[in-house]
């Protein structure tokens, strides 16, 4: 086999290490433009993980790395005149130029063949003279370009300046130091990887980097500037630069990555951003994978798809943490008012991988700190914590999410509804949520769907309020009110979700006459006559509501239904006074939301849930979703459920663990009004996590409610908590404590070589 490496960085010399160790008879040859010395940046970050793979895969590579590795466990995040420091986290970084000199040094005695100061031939000729050809050419890839129809990248620039320096002298920990300065907030990522030298990255938005005057400043000018701003923190000593320059940071991503004979790797497939560390981890682990490919597959196709397939889903998932990382970073003027801990604590579980559970195991004295400053009492997790709205006290944070059954006869609720229901406020949950309860027969998504517009509804619904206040005393229940809008007269979810009706239509009608994907009855465009007519069906319901002992009652303007079909400028083409403009398109949800307000017992919150972001183009963003917010805070809603998309059938939603929790994140501390967060929240350690960083209040989740009706009570027993945060039913509490289970062994080592 003939090997063709482009780009002598980390990753591409390790994969060419591998190829040859794993079978001599290879001819691999590696082509770096530049000398072997040169190098940009300065210390690597390497995790305990990726040095666990190199140390089963390369003995001798390992035991090279690991008498220059400078170890430490602290991190220090400084903020004004405060530090607090986190242990127990376990870094190990080297200088880059070391690094590379131990992998020439491996690659040469292998018998590898290193061009240093030569361009790669054309990946064409590569590929024709060559059995395997290997990109790895960074983040600016020519391969990846020259091939662009079939891997079809995707490269994103981000809001933030950066420039990568070092100074001499070690950090005693990873630091990250913020300065609030007349122009913005700065900050200043620090950690050693030398015993005389630390890497120094500085990083502000483009807003900020522009007002303070660095776009004028020669490299020279940028590092005295970053020094002076950051002299405590460098003791006052002097930055250096190694072919430094302000940059923003691209995430790259590819559909495919290997055409033929050729296959991505490292920066050239996908890049992760510094903040989390992951650029040069993941460029060698890239290469582990690929290599132990080649030598278990029987040809180079299945090889390189079995690569792909094993390291793809590893990297979206480090991208996702990454990407809330930088996000948190380019944010970071919103958490300021933070109480300092929390601000910390903020900081360390902003990727959502450090999470409250494994920071406790790692430091329970910054943990400890960190609850009782926020409120936590003796043994008491973050989510059993109690939390007031209008006259309403919650007992923990957990909320069972609307959940639409399809499973009522002409809008009553019956049986189903009362198990389904009574069973979720049994185990524990703080406030039950109804599904979207409808205000009309025609604003029903379904036949099956619940209403609030008979006597009879009214009544069987107070049915399910006694018994959970009766059977399960400090529960919550609450209805979310809405109309379906164009997204109304379809078949039950499990005969066909968002499917017309085959018989038995009723009229739709929305904003515009628009229908929601293609084969939908199209809707009619309400007049002022029928807005009216809505808005007091909105109210009955809501007297109804009133009267069936419910305790809350949230409006629903997310997912496309009506009022959301107002929200959203690809849903509302209006030209009169409800359409334009966002303050236009909000006017309907709003006039709506006070007529409620008006009927709806002054005690009893009102909470709004919207969708934050349309997840397409021209949609509702971000930044609207916080208007939006912020219209509804100012009419007197006592709370945001922020959930996103669902809008148009066209979207393209960005999946991930808790992938919505940032726009409650940032609506909350944006505008101030408390937040529920919902979106692929799964786990308790979760939920904890998220409301001690001060990201959300409330956290609702629904599948894990529908695979354990007693969730919050399991999480509780996991926890080892017993207090008035969560209350077992007497019948129930011989079950209070998790069951026994077995033992588990880790995973075998990816590749092992051995010496």
């Amino acid at each position: 086999m003939r090997v063709a490496i482009i780009g002598g960085g980390p990753g591409g010399l390790y994969a060419a290490a591998l190829l040859k160790r794993l079978d001599p008879s290879r001819q691999v040859t590696v082509w770096e433009r530049n000398a072997p010395d040169d190098t940009f940046g300065f210390g690597v970050v390497l995790s305990d993980e990726t040095l666990g793979g190199i140390e089963h895969a390369d003995l001798q590579v390992y035991e090279a790395l690991r008498q220059h590795f400078i170890r430490w466990d602290d991190i220090d995040i400084v903020h004004g005149d405060t530090r607090h420091t986190s242990s127990g986290h376990g870094f190990a970084a080297l200088g880059r130029k070391r690094l590379l000199e131990i992998l020439h040094t491996r690659c040469r005695n292998l018998g590898v063949d290193l061009r240093f100061r030569s361009e790669a031939p054309y990946p064409d000729w590569l590929a024709g003279t060559h059995d395997l050809v290997i990109a790895a050419d960074g983040v600016g890839s020519a391969t990846r370009e020259a091939y662009a129809h079939v891997f079809r990248p995707h490269v994103t620039a981000h809001h933030c300046r950066y420039i990568w320096l070092a100074t001499d002298f070690p950090f005693g920990a990873f630091r990250f130091e913020i300065a609030e300065t007349e122009h913005g907030v700065m900050q200043l990522h620090g950690y050693p990887f030398a015993p005389d030298a630390s890497t120094v990255i500085v990083e502000m938005q483009e807003n900020v980097w522009r007002a303070a005057g660095f776009d004028e400043l020669d490299t020279g000018e940028s590092i005295d500037r970053c020094a002076k701003i950051f002299t405590d923190a460098l003791r006052g000593r002097p930055l250096r630069s190694n072919k430094s320059a302000w940059t923003t940071f691209r995430t790259v991503t590819n559909e495919r990555w290997s055409h033929g004979n050729v296959v991505l790797l490292g920066d050239a497939a996908h890049t992760a951003h510094f903040s989390i560390g992951s650029g040069t981890k993941l460029a060698v682990e890239d290469a582990l994978v690929l290599a132990a490919c080649v030598a278990e597959q029987p040809s180079l196709d299945k090889a390189l798809t079995a690569y792909e397939e094993e390291r793809k889903p590893v990297v979206a998932s480090t991208q996702r943490a990454a990407r809330a990382s930088l996000e948190w970073f380019e944010n970071l003027g919103l958490y300021l008012h933070q109480p300092p801990r929390q601000f910390a604590f903020n900081l360390l579980t902003r990727s959502r991988r450090v999470t409250h559970d494994n920071l406790r195991l790692r430091d329970a004295r910054f943990t400890g700190a960190v609850e009782r400053e926020f409120g936590c009492a003796p043994g008491t997790p973050p989510m059993f914590t109690p939390f007031r709205l209008r006259g309403l006290t919650l007992r923990n944070r957990v909320v069972v999410s609307p959940m639409d059954m399809y499973s009522a006869v002409d809008g009553v609720p019956g049986d189903f509804h009362l198990v389904h229901l009574g069973a979720r406020a049994l185990g524990g949950a703080g406030l039950v949520m109804t599904e979207m309860v409808c205000v009309s027969a025609d604003g029903r998504i379904t036949p099956g769907c619940t209403g609030l517009y008979t006597g009879r509804q009214a009544e069987s619904w107070r049915r399910i309020t006694d018994f959970v206040h009766t059977r399960s005393p400090g529960t919550a229940i609450g209805v979310q009110l809405g109309h379906s809008g164009r997204k109304g007269s379809t078949r039950l979810m499990w005969e066909g979700m968002d499917e017309p009706l085959p018989d038995g239509n009723w009229p739709l009608v929305a904003a515009s006459p628009l229908p929601y994907r293609p084969g939908s009855q199209t809707p009619r465009e309400l007049t002022r006559a029928q807005l009216t007519d809505i808005r007091e069906q909105f109210t009955s319901a809501a007297g109804r509501a009133a009267r069936a002992g419910f305790d809350l009652l949230e409006l629903h303007c997310a997912h496309g239904y009506l009022l959301s079909g107002f929200l959203s400028p690809l849903t509302n083409h209006r030209t009169d006074a409800y359409g334009g403009s966002l303050e236009k398109r909000l006017r309907f949800p709003l006039e709506v939301f006070d007529a409620i307000r008006a009927v709806w017992p002054e005690e009893r919150p009102m909470t709004v849930r919207i969708s934050a972001t349309d997840w397409a183009e021209g949609g509702n963003t971000a930044e609207d979703a916080v208007a939006v917010a912020r219209a509804f805070a100012a009419h007197g809603a006592d709370a945001i459920d922020v959930s996103t998309g669902q809008v148009v059938a066209d979207e393209h939603p960005e999946f991930g663990r808790s992938y919505q929790t940032p726009y409650a994140d940032r609506i909350r501390n944006s505008v101030g009004v408390p937040v529920i967060a919902v979106g692929a929240i799964s786990s308790w350690d979760d939920v904890n996590s998220l409301i001690l960083a001060g990201r959300t209040d409330l956290c609702a989740l629904a599948r894990p409610h529908l695979y354990d009706p007693h969730w919050t009570l399991h999480a509780a027993a996991e926890q080892g908590y017993d207090g008035p945060g969560v209350v077992w039913p007497a019948p129930y509490r011989a079950g209070s404590r998790p069951p026994r289970t077995g033992r588990t062994d880790g995973p075998k080592p990816r590749l092992t070589l051995g010496t």
